[in-house]
Order: C-alpha cells, then structure tokens, then sequence
C-alpha cells in the first residue's frame, strides 16, 4: 500500500467535517443490491441517504459559469514548476502526487472552473480555498498552496492512506469516513484510478512533460 508522509504539523486540526461534499442518493433494487451515487440524475428510485454541505450538486451551480480546460500549450506541464515543488517540500507531499492531482483536476489549465464552481489548477472551492488561508482563489501560485495545503490535511487525517486522501479530496473528508473507505460513487472511484496512475507515472518517468501525455 502506498502511504503519504505524515507531517508534523498542527494542520490536523483542520481537518474537519466541514470538507465534506455531496448529497449522498441511495436505492435498494429488486436482487436486494443497495445501489448508492452523489449525482442521481433525475433517476426517482434514489431517495436522500447522506445530506452533505451543498458543495457539489448535480448540473451547473448557480451563478456559476463552467470553463472547461482548454489550455493546449505544451509549456503548461512545466510552467508552475518552482510553486510545485516549493508547496510539496513546503507541506511534505510527493511532487508527484500533486502533479497528479492537477493533471486530473484541470489539466494544468488554471482558468479551468467546474460545474460545481470549483476553479484553477487544484480545482478548489471557494468555502475550501478559504478554510486552506487562500486569499486569491485564481492566482495559480496560491491555488496550488491551498491544494497542497488540503493534501497535508487529508493525508494527516487518513494516516498517510493514499487513496483515502485522493478520495477525500475528491468526494470530501466526511463522506469518505461514512462509507469507511472509498466511496461507491464511479466517478469518485475513476478519480482514484486516475490520479494513482499517474502519480505512478509521474514517479516513473523523469521528463515531466513525458508523463504527462503518455499514452496508457
């Protein structure tokens, strides 16, 4: 099992139920098979399981105005190399693992907003880029400070568990501690695959921008 790190740090106090995100749908099907998802879609069997913070909900947030990732400038896999690399030595995560997190979150595409709201690099949320003493939510530098920031937290409250903490940082601390484990979700559980293969990938090939578009 791959483990992160745990800092000594005060940053364990953070890590609160505040961080968690979703309304969590549930329904039970004719085998008897209990069927759980975050995103119902309209489906009527589901019915209110789990009522999370409002962080993420099915559709575009109100207010909000998704921009997808839509940077294609090769420089982009190296153009925050120094704030990488300074926020995990700073917070004692591999450079690695937070590579991963932005080559899944955004592409390396800072402008990059979510459905949900959630902007740049780390794809934060403004409530989470807040808690995390981020001042500007868009400045790629401070975005990468707080996602990494998030990182030490989570992987100090999972004990260093490495798909814990990617999950958590995906679904929310709380959600992942109220199923025990990863979520039954899919696109919480794809999320997990992707960023341990790249985070393989990113340990395993040197040359950044290499790893970054490698083909499976």
């Amino acid at each position: 099992m791959l483990r992160l790190t745990r800092a000594a740090t005060v940053l364990t106090v953070l890590a609160m139920t505040v961080l968690a995100r979703a309304d969590i749908y549930t329904y039970t099907d004719a085998d008897g098979t209990v069927h759980f998802t975050n995103t119902p879609g309209g489906d009527r069997r589901y019915r209110l399981y789990i009522r999370g913070n409002g962080w993420q909900r099915p559709g575009t947030a109100p207010g909000v105005i998704p921009i997808p990732p839509s940077d294609h400038d090769i420089a982009r896999y190296t153009r925050y190399d120094q704030w990488i690399h300074a926020a995990a030595t700073l917070y004692q995560i591999p450079e690695q693992l937070v590579r991963a997190i932005i080559r899944c979150e955004s592409d390396y595409d800072s402008r990059a907003v979510s459905v949900s709201g959630a902007r740049g690099l780390m794809q934060l949320m403004p409530d989470t880029a807040s808690l995390m003493q981020v001042r500007d939510i868009d400045d790629p530098r401070e975005n990468i400070y707080g996602g990494v920031r998030l990182l030490r937290v989570l992987a100090n409250e999972f004990n260093g568990d490495l798909e814990l903490t990617v999950a958590a940082y995906n679904a929310g601390d709380g959600t992942v501690i109220r199923f025990g484990g990863i979520p039954p979700f899919a696109q919480t559980r794809d999320y997990v695959v992707n960023v341990t293969k790249y985070y393989r990938r990113y340990r395993s090939i040197v040359d950044v921008v290499e790893a970054s578009v490698a083909l499976d």
